[in-house]
């Protein structure tokens, strides 16, 4: 792998790692203003499930 390999997948890392703590915390202002129920709160619980997954591979391979 070369070196702008290994930082184009690092900047990807990170991305991942940002869009997995916004979405968390967008789920926790939807939660605290009761809205569990709603489209958009099953939406980014899905999409949560989503990043955790590429999250939990990178750690598998000790990547993170």
């Amino acid at each position: 792998m070369s070196a702008d390999e290994l930082e184009r997948y690092r900047q990807m890392q990170h991305e991942v790692e940002g869009e997995y703590r916004s979405t968390v915390e967008r789920m926790e202002e939807l939660k605290d203003a009761g809205k569990v129920k709603t489209a958009t709160y099953q939406q980014l619980f899905a999409r949560k499930m989503t990043l955790a997954a590429f999250l939990d591979l990178y750690r598998k391979h000790g990547l993170a």
